[in-house]
Formats: structure tokens, C-alpha cells, sequence
């Protein structure tokens, strides 16, 4: 008996339906095997999981909150993966971010409120453009491996954020008292600089989702609907039949990366101004938006408007991953419930592409009977 896996030709319309919904269900099977095991009720903590996450009072508004880094993480993985060109460094390009937005925020604290979040939007968005464009140049004038780069720079971000608050006495760091002397932390924005929320139906809509909404629309209508996104299609497939059609590799290459880095900036501006107001380099580390947002897009297919319904998902989990932690529910167990999730859910997307044959064990095929060769007489 052997396993084989075979790419599908053709896709039924009913399987990317089935295939989510089974894999969610199989997820909380096997989390409900493992919370018997662990002496906890799989019933009451489903309950309180989606409880905490979406029907609770608040929680809609808390999850959109942590939605929101996600969705535009995602979006900026989403838009470079569709050109086959592999940015790994949502990450980073989220650091740097939030580093652009919290300076403009404190730069620009006497000006009205409107002038400083637009301000800060712009430059959150330039200051994660420019860093995911260095691996995109790298990869256009040297062929450097965009993957290791953009991943490799994720870790020079964190360190430089860390070095700006708790190394130096950069311009983000509060100097302004003895306490905040010995014990470092940013500086903390005017409360002009706060992001707005709007009230829907009871829900408090943060305003960078609102943005990341807008943002997720502008990237399916690049890629749908413009030459650029013509032409990111046709390198994506086959990068040397867009060099003999005469399209700039390169320079779409770099310009790519760039919108990328740009979305994944304002992801960092928005945690700045939607929820921290503050530069907080620990904070922002251990969240790990940036490696999340690739799992949200991936999970989404690469299109941009699924992405907005799996960020919100992910992020009702990650908000009530928080409230179950306590005395008698750890934290590595919730890790391991919302690792299984997305486990299953990952592993299920292959069954959307690939099809699963088991083959019994084959028979030896009779042996053919021996010819008879009639001798000629002499």
C-alpha cells in the first residue's frame, strides 16, 4: 500500500468551502482532545474562546484593534507574493513604521490633530517603504535572495528600535525625568496624535482598519484592474517572457517590495497611533504582527479582501488567547490551541490543490508463457 499526492487539475467549486470549514472542525477536535487531557472542559473553553474573541461586550472592538496590524502585514505580503518576489520582512518594515509615525507624532505635537495623523500616516508609510525596498534592490542589481535579506533585516529593525529607547538618547527616548532616566521608555504622543474610533453599531472601529480596508481595495484594483498589475502577473508567472515582452523587471522588482514595505509601515504607524502611542520596542517585538500577517495571507489566498475576514479571525483568537491565560489555563496552552487552528488550517489548504490516492499493494503481473521455437531440419 502506498500515499500519493497529485496535483489537481480541476478544482470543484464546492472544495475551498468544505475544505476551511473541515479543517476549523478538525482543529477543535483535536483541542478539545488535548484540554481532556490537561484536566479542562473542551465545551466551556470553546465558549468563552469565541465568547472572548467576538460576543463579549468590548470584545469586537478589542479584536478589530489586533486585527488591524495584521490586515495590513498580510496585505503586504499578499501584494508581493502575487509577483512571486517573497517578503519576509513585514516584520521590520512594521518597526521601522511605527518609528516614522511616533517621530512625526512627537515632532509635530503643537499643529492641529488632523495634520498630525495624516503626517503620520505619510511617514509611516515612506519609513516602510524604504526598507522594504532594500531587499528589493538587492534583489534586482544583485540577485540576492530576497527571502534571507528581507528576513535578515527584520532582525537589524528590532535591534535599531531597541537601541533608539533603551541604548541612546535618541529623539524617540523620554528624558524629561529621573525616573524616565533610569528606567527607559519612549516618548508619548499628544493626545492630538491619538487615532480617531468610530461608533458602528456599538462596535469602536479603529481608523487605521479603516485604512487597511481602504488599503486592501487599492491593492485589488492595482492588481486587477491597472498595467501594473497586468504586468506583475506575467513577471510572476514567467519573468523571462516579461523581459522579451520589454518590461522592467527590475525596477517592478524594487517598486513591489516598496508598496509592500509601505503597507507593513502603516501597520506600524497604526499600532502607534490606533493603540500604543508609544514607541515600545518590547511590546511591538513580542506581538509578531509581521510573521502573523504571513500566515493571514496565506490562509486568504493572496486576495486582499479575504485577508480582512482571516485578520479579524486570527485576531478575536489572539485577544481571547489573552483572557483565557491564568493560574489554571498557561500560556503554552494557548499557544498550543491557536497553533492547532492554524496548523489544521494551513494543512488543509493543500487538500484544495492536491488530492490524497492511496494505491493497495499491486499484484505481480503472471509471467508469459515461454514461445516454442520450432527447429529447422538440417
Amino acid at each position: 500500500m502506498s500515499l500519493r499526492i497529485e496535483r489537481r487539475l480541476s478544482v470543484p467549486g464546492w472544495l475551498p468551502v468544505a475544505v476551511p470549514v473541515g479543517s476549523v472542525i478538525a482543529a477543535f477536535v483535536f483541542s478539545g482532545l488535548i484540554l481532556v487531557l490537561t484536566g479542562h472542559d473542551p465545551v466551556a473553553t470553546d465558549r468563552r474562546l469565541l465568547e472572548r474573541g467576538f460576543f463579549a461586550s468590548g470584545a469586537i472592538s478589542g479584536t478589530l484593534v489586533t486585527a488591524t496590524p495584521l490586515l495590513l502585514t498580510a496585505l503586504a505580503a499578499a501584494a508581493a507574493f502575487r509577483m512571486q518576489v517573497w517578503n519576509i520582512g513585514a516584520e521590520g518594515q512594521l518597526y521601522l513604521g511605527a518609528v516614522g509615525a511616533s517621530g512625526a507624532g512627537i515632532a509635530l505635537h503643537a499643529l492641529p490633530g488632523p495634520l498630525i495623523i495624516a503626517a503620520m500616516v505619510v511617514a509611516g508609510i515612506l519609513a516602510g517603504a524604504a526598507w522594504g525596498a532594500i531587499p528589493g534592490i538587492l534583489r534586482a542589481a544583485f540577485r540576492t535572495n530576497e527571502i534571507i535579506t528581507s528576513l535578515m533585516l527584520n532582525y537589524v529593525a528590532g535591534l535599531f528600535i531597541t537601541y533608539l529607547i533603551y541604548d541612546s538618547h535618541s529623539y524617540w527616548r523620554d528624558l524629561s525625568t529621573f525616573t524616565a532616566r533610569v528606567f527607559p521608555q519612549g516618548k508619548y504622543l499628544a493626545d492630538a496624535a491619538s487615532w480617531p474610533r468610530f461608533d458602528l453599531l456599538g462596535m469602536m472601529i479603529p481608523f487605521g482598519f479603516l485604512l487597511g480596508i481602504l488599503a486592501a481595495a487599492l491593492v485589488w484594483l492595482t492588481a486587477t484592474a491597472t498595467r501594473f498589475g497586468f504586468e506583475m502577473r506575467v513577471i510572476g508567472d514567467s519573468p523571462n517572457a516579461a523581459r522579451y515582452a520589454g518590461m522592467r523587471v527590475r525596477r517592478r522588482i524594487v517598486t513591489v517590495m516598496a508598496m509592500a514595505g509601505g503597507l507593513a509601515g502603516l501597520g506600524g504607524a497604526s499600532e502607534v497611533g490606533d493603540f500604543r502611542h508609544v514607541l515600545d520596542p518590547r511590546g511591538i517585538q513580542q506581538a509578531g504582527f509581521g510573521y502573523a500577517g504571513i500566515v493571514v495571507a496565506a490562509l486568504a489566498r493572496l486576495n486582499p479582501f479575504a485577508v480582512i475576514v482571516v485578520a479579524v479571525l486570527l485576531g478575536g483568537l489572539a485577544n481571547a488567547g489573552y483572557s483565557l491565560q491564568g493560574p489554571d489555563f498557561p500560556a503554552g496552552l494557548v499557544g498550543t490551541l491557536q497553533g492547532l487552528i492554524l496548523f489544521f488550517a494551513l494543512g488543509g489548504e493543500m487538500l484544495v490543490r492536491y488530492r490524497i490516492r492511496w494505491r493497495g499493494p499491486q499484484t505481480a503481473a503472471p509471467a508469459p508463457a515461454p514461445v516454442a521455437v520450432a527447429e529447422a531440419g538440417s
